[in-house]
């Protein structure tokens, strides 16, 4: 059984589609020495279920995580995003 998509774990957690993501990448302009993939990147590797995502460092970064929320001028909840992604790292064991 194939696991379920990143995108579906997202949905299931928040309630947010990130289809609604346009990749407009406003939500970079919250940039962080921290991250080693944009945040509008990571949402990104989400639509295209790229389990990398649960491995980066930006994932892990509260400084992101703390800027996240209001990044989106569409109304995602980036911050809501990034805990679920989170938890779903933690439940296949990627994080320490």
């Amino acid at each position: 059984m194939s696991p379920t998509s990143l995108r579906r774990i997202v949905k299931d957690s928040t309630g947010q589609d990130v289809y609604k993501c346009q990749g407009c990448y406003d939500c970079e302009l919250t940039a962080s020495t921290e991250a080693d993939v944009p945040l509008g990147s990571l949402v990104q590797m989400i639509i295209y279920d790229d389990r990398e995502a649960l491995t980066c460092r930006t994932l892990w970064s509260d400084e992101i995580l703390q800027s996240s929320r209001y990044s989106c001028l569409r109304g995602l909840n980036v911050q809501a995003i990034m805990l679920a992604l989170r938890e779903e790292a933690r439940r296949e064991g990627l994080a320490g």
